[in-house]
């Protein structure tokens, strides 16, 4: 045999030897890899769950009361029976309801505001006008604002769920109370005076009338 063929037939060896290495490394698939890629709809590690923070302060309630007050529990329970019952609405609407109520009075246009009233208010807001009428007096009044308003009650009838809250007004006006001639007898015009009141409003919650009713005008 030449030496040529014989050179050939040694490097045909070698290839061989060398592809069968390679084969062997391949197929063993060691080292790095890639994971294979999840199918539509599943991952190839789940992630933990968020943890949802329950029972935390209704700020709609301790922005106005004590957080864990009875006053807080009431407004709880009332929201509870009446999910769409808002605090700060409600105080934003008592604000509004306080002017209107209060001007209504002093010029005597009470069958504008009866239907925000009990009955017992609106009686003693009656025998208030009448006396005025009946001595030839009239009010000449007007509202500036209201400058602080605080809830200082609620509470809330397990048996009825008629939930009452209390507020204090402090207020701004000037007012002034004339006599049969058109005379100021008292009060004044421009000068400002400070008004305090305290007054309930009370409704059946989850009842279909969405009003509340001024059940008491303690100053």
């Amino acid at each position: 045999m030449n030496s040529p063929l014989i050179q050939l037939l040694v490097l045909a060896g070698i290839a061989v030897f060398l592809i069968l290495r390679l084969k062997n490394v391949l197929g063993t698939r060691e080292g790095f890899e890639k994971p294979p890629l999840p199918t539509p709809g599943t991952s190839a590690r789940k992630s933990p769950p968020l943890e949802v923070i329950e029972g935390g302060p209704d700020l709609d309630i301790t922005d106005h009361v004590d957080e864990g007050s009875a006053e807080a529990h009431a407004l709880a329970e009332m929201k509870r029976i009446e999910p769409s019952f808002n605090v700060t609405d409600f105080l934003a609407g008592a604000r509004g309801a306080y002017e209107m109520i209060v001007m209504g009075y002093e010029k005597g246009n009470l069958a504008e505001i009866q239907p925000f009233l009990s009955e017992d208010v609106y009686e003693s807001f009656v025998d208030g006008v009448s006396a005025r009428e009946d001595q030839g007096l009239t009010i000449e009044a007007n509202f500036i604002g209201v400058r602080e308003m605080q809830l200082v009650d609620a509470k809330l009838d397990p048996d009825t769920n008629e939930g009452e809250i209390t507020i204090r007004f402090v207020a701004e006006l000037n007012s002034a109370v004339r006599d049969k001639g058109g005379d100021i007898i008292e009060g004044s015009l421009t000068e400002i005076k400070k008004q305090k009141d305290t007054w309930a409003f009370a409704r059946v919650m989850g009842a279909d009338d969405p009003n509340w009713l001024l059940v008491s005008t303690d100053g």
